[in-house]
Formats: C-alpha cells, sequence, structure tokens
C-alpha cells in the first residue's frame, strides 16, 4: 500500500461528491487509524491526509468514528459473505478450514487497514455501544473455526489429542497478523499465500498415515 500522504506536499482541494469519492476518503481514513491508532487521528489528519480542508471532510461523514465505523463493518461484512458461503458449502473438515483460511487472507488482500484497525483496536472498541456488534462476529468466527476443527477431529481427519482451542487461537493469529507486512499486488498472491500456509498448519494437525 502507499504510504500515507504528508500534509505538506499535497494542496487541499475543495470537496466532491460521490461514493467513489466515499470510498477514497475511508480508504485514506483507514490507512491513518491502521498507522497512527484510533485515538490519536483527528479529523484534521484524516483530511491532510485526503488533501482537503478539515471542514470538507464533515460533507460526506458526522465524525471520525462514523468513518471507523463504515471501514469496520464494511469489512466485517464482506468477510462474513465469505465465510457463511464456505460453511454453507457442506465441504469436510480439512477443506472448510483451507476455505477459510484462503478467503481470509482474500479479505486481507483486500481490506488489510481495516483488518489492523481491527487486530489494534477491536478490544478496546467493544466497550462502545457502537461498535458492540464486534463482540458478535468475534464469537461467530471462534464458533466457526472452532465447529470445524472439533468436527475434524470427531471424522478422524485431524489428531485425536488436538487441543482445538489452541490450535485455533494459532492459526486465527499466525493468518490474521499477516495483516502487517502483507502489500496487494506483492510477489505473491492471497491464494498462494494462503497454500504456503495451509502446508505448514495442516501438516502438523492432519492425521499421519
Amino acid at each position: 500500500m502507499p504510504n500515507t500522504p504528508q500534509s505538506s506536499s499535497k494542496k487541499k482541494t475543495p470537496v466532491s461528491g460521490g461514493p467513489e469519492r466515499r470510498r477514497e476518503l475511508l480508504d485514506t481514513a483507514a490507512e491513518v487509524f491502521a498507522a497512527q491508532g484510533y485515538n490519536a487521528t483527528t479529523v484534521r489528519k484524516i483530511a491532510d491526509a485526503a488533501g482537503m480542508l478539515a471542514g470538507s471532510l464533515y460533507y460526506h461523514f458526522d465524525s471520525k468514528e462514523s468513518m471507523l465505523d463504515e471501514i469496520l463493518s464494511t469489512f466485517l461484512d464482506e468477510l462474513w459473505e465469505g465465510y457463511d458461503a464456505v460453511l454453507d458449502a457442506g465441504l469436510g473438515p480439512r477443506e472448510t478450514i483451507e476455505a477459510l483460511v484462503t478467503e481470509s487472507f482474500r479479505e486481507i488482500d483486500r481490506h488489510r487497514a481495516a483488518v489492523a484497525i481491527y487486530q489494534k483496536e477491536s478490544r478496546h472498541l467493544t466497550d462502545q455501544p457502537r461498535f458492540h456488534y464486534l463482540t458478535d462476529s468475534q464469537r461467530r468466527f471462534e464458533k466457526a473455526w472452532l465447529g470445524t476443527l472439533e468436527r475434524g477431529v470427531a471424522a478422524g481427519v485431524f489428531r485425536a489429542d488436538l487441543d482445538v482451542r489452541l490450535t485455533y487461537r494459532f492459526v486465527r493469529d499466525t493468518v490474521w497478523v499477516a495483516a502487517s507486512w502483507y502489500r496487494p499486488g506483492g510477489l505473491h498472491s492471497p491464494e498462494e499465500i494462503a497454500r504456503q500456509y495451509l502446508s505448514m498448519v495442516l501438516d502438523g494437525i492432519a492425521v499421519r498415515t
């Protein structure tokens, strides 16, 4: 991803409307939030990064909280659209894990900054009523992964001595921490990275033959 633009290097332009401009502003805000943290980010900093006057930003959003809400909810809505399609496909446990990991890397590719924000800020944001949906998403996420791992153990696909909760935490953290280094358009596609991760993870949890 490109570095956050510096306010001194961009001419501040008048506001323009339209959904594309709104999306651009959200992308810029996400990069600033991810780099500087939500609390340290001001509307002025976002406006500077976008090359516009701070007051003009309020034409699109009433607060930085609204911007963060839209960034995170858009990411999670898309994530769950992909996850639900995987979970409803009737795949075996191993294939489900493979598809969930692949879908996760695709979401990192699409929403890298949002993933980084989610990683850093969700624990604090869940205390705010506006962001209670983050807790619900975390519970759904845990249920999906633990349920798949437990199904794999019961079916004899994964080792009987597997600690499914520990495995879930390992896979979750190993996958999502990639948002800290992944850059779209790099040497490897999301699918290629997912295959590499899966070869390391699944060789450790699959039943040895």
